[in-house]
């Protein structure tokens, strides 16, 4: 199971998106109020809401 302890101010946006690419799709994260604030994975190994819950 997955857990997180994020704390979001006011200011941040936090966004997610399937980007296809040559070698497959990735899930990217991302914090579009900060500069490189971003991670990605294969969309296969992305979890899925009721996993997160």
């Amino acid at each position: 199971m997955m857990s997180s302890d994020v704390t979001l101010a006011g200011d941040e946006t936090v966004v997610g998106a399937i980007d296809p690419t040559e070698s497959g799709d990735r899930y990217v994260i991302a914090d579009v109020s900060t500069d490189d604030a971003w991670l990605a994975m294969r969309a296969d190994d992305a979890p899925t809401l009721p996993a997160m819950r």
